[in-house]
């Protein structure tokens, strides 16, 4: 029986796995490896070695009612897109409210996980740990959730272009970028277009002398803003929008989409245009890119072909003399060295994971990857939801498939995703946020009733199939219920609104006619609806037409905004 839970980290993901486990019952303990709570998101004045690491002006890409804990809304005066250290100020109240801090151990660095003689039987881990004087701790745990992240080890490729060994500028990783101070007045080049590459070059293009941006492809830029300046992830990430995409060919969505995006700044004539079509791959979140190309302070650069002593050669032989510095905005790799090696069975030897969390070789389901996926969408609800359902594993309130079915399904997802990401490693990363917290909220037995709720409570039904799929709905129903869901759903567009409320504007007079009179519209409407049915003028098959046409202009103007 599953008691004892280790916790490798105590920045989001561990926290929700310490919350889950208390709600279930467990006695959680977290190590942390630093000397705070918040894991990627606690800025630190320089990098440490293998500890993730982010710049000084990070905001996050997410809006706040889309990425928070699912029974704790973000506190209402938060900006839709917050500055990472009130995201940290946030983890503060959660492990505040629920009582998390006295679970976890600082300056706790986990040094390796092993299963013990019996695992087959028991399940059970030998977990070895160091404290901050370099005293080793033997543990025993019946499960263990892994949340250390994959943002540790930073990927620099520079074996990859000649004579890099002579070049006499500045060479570095993102994860050693914290601001743009020491750039002023230079000549740089950052390499690399994933957000982390657009908000660094854009950063530093407004204190360097001259910026270039090496890319090997482009990518479909969108703002944090959709229409009416809301939170874009909030109009598009919604269940009516999922089943729009089932229902359109993908070429019409793609053609619409790429051109509405080109009419606000033309990519190609931006280099910004990419290989892909639009929903082949995420795009870009960055507002100010565009902008900074506009004003020629950014200058778009394809991939580098080789260093010159004080300059670079790019693949279009143009050449660029004088670079100061050059910043790699290449990733990470993602490898967990305190793991049993034969966890990591995949063909470059990357963990092999059944639905992204579960190594299917294990004879025992106790121990689970957290927040291992690349998604459309934010990480944090899915984290929280992948805990929910590792710990009713964890438990045998959920059963997981054979070992050969799993494998097959991750082989299945694998390919599926192959199209958008011809590299294996990045392919089998891929999830679909919607479908993704689906699958896992089912298996627990949360997934909102959307048939059930039509009839027994339509306003709801309203606000979860055609709203933003907020985390709060995984929260309605099953184990885990909170008595604030239903709420917290019907009030989530005020807590987008409250931050805004800082100025009273002057409203508008408003002269009210007989003709507009909600009285008036409601009947009209009643007689149109009831005319079409009583004398059926509109067949079947047209009126279905028209459905689709009306969802295609809808889906234009919701997903890409003037």
């Amino acid at each position: 029986m599953v008691r004892r839970v280790a916790v490798i980290g105590a920045g989001s993901s561990g926290l929700a796995c310490v919350k889950v486990c208390l709600e279930e019952g467990l006695d959680p303990v977290c190590f942390e490896s630093s000397d705070d709570i918040g894991g990627l998101w606690k800025f630190k004045e320089s990098p440490e070695p293998d500890r993730s690491s982010i710049y000084r002006s990070l905001v996050v890409n997410t809006s706040k009612e889309m990425m928070c804990f699912s029974d704790f809304p973000m506190p209402d005066d938060y900006p839709n897109y917050m500055h990472n250290s009130l995201l940290l100020q946030y983890f503060r109240l959660y492990a505040e409210r629920f009582h998390l801090l006295q679970h976890i151990r600082l300056q706790t660095t986990v040094r390796s996980i092993t299963q013990r003689l019996d695992f087959s039987v028991s399940g059970q881990w030998d977990v070895v740990t160091t404290n901050k004087n370099n005293e080793e701790e033997r543990h025993m745990f019946d499960a263990v959730l892994v949340c250390s992240g994959h943002y540790t080890r930073p990927v620099l490729p520079l074996s990859d272009f000649q004579g890099h060994e002579t070049f006499l500028g500045r060479l570095l990783h993102s994860s050693e970028y914290k601001d743009a101070d020491s750039f002023r007045g230079k000549r740089v080049v950052v390499v690399g277009f994933g957000n982390s590459g657009g908000d660094v070059a854009v950063e530093i293009s407004r204190s360097a002398e001259k910026t270039f941006l090496s890319v090997r492809d482009g990518f479909w830029v969108i703002s944090r803003m959709a229409r009416g300046g809301l939170p874009v992830d909030m109009a598009l990430i919604s269940r009516f929008n999922i089943l729009l995409l089932q229902l359109l060919p993908k070429t019409l969505i793609n053609w619409a989409g790429e051109r509405a995006l080109n009419q606000k700044y033309d990519h190609e004539l931006y280099g910004l245009k990419p290989r892909h079509r639009l929903l082949d791959k995420r795009p870009l979140v960055n507002d100010d890119l565009p902008g900074r190309i506009l004003q020629g302070t950014l200058v778009m650069k394809p991939n580098i072909r080789a260093f010159k002593d004080s300059g670079v050669t790019f693949e279009d032989g143009t050449v660029e003399d004088n670079i100061d510095a050059v910043v790699f905005c290449t990733g990470y790799k993602g490898i967990f060295p305190f793991l049993p090696s034969a966890l990591s069975e995949g063909p470059h030897r990357e963990l092999t994971l059944y639905k992204r969390v579960f190594p299917p070789s294990l004879q025992q389901p106790t121990l689970a990857i957290m927040g291992l996926f690349q998604v459309r969408g934010p990480i944090m609800p899915i984290v929280e939801m992948q805990v929910r359902w590792a710990v009713k594993v964890f438990s045998g309130l959920t059963r997981l498939p054979s070992t050969q079915k799993m494998l097959e399904v991750l082989e299945a997802d694998r390919r599926l995703n192959m199209h958008s990401f011809p590299n294996p490693q990045q392919a089998v990363l891929q999830v679909d946020f919607i479908h993704y917290l689906d699958f896992m909220a089912e298996e627990i037995g949360v997934k909102p009733h959307l048939w059930r709720l039509l009839l027994t409570d339509p306003v709801l039904w309203a606000k979860i199939f055609f709203g933003p799929c907020t985390p709060y709905q995984y929260r309605l129903t099953g184990p885990g219920q909170w008595a604030g869901a239903r709420r917290a759903v019907l009030t989530q567009w005020e807590r987008v609104a409250e931050p805004f409320r800082s100025r009273a504007a002057p409203e508008p007079e408003v002269r009210r006619s007989f003709l507009c009179s909600p009285w008036l519209t409601a009947c009209a409407g009643t007689m149109v609806v009831a005319l079409l049915l009583s004398h059926k003028i509109v067949p079947l098959v047209q009126r279905a037409t028209q459905t689709l046409r009306r969802s295609k202009s809808f889906l234009c103007d919701l997903w890409f905004p003037d």
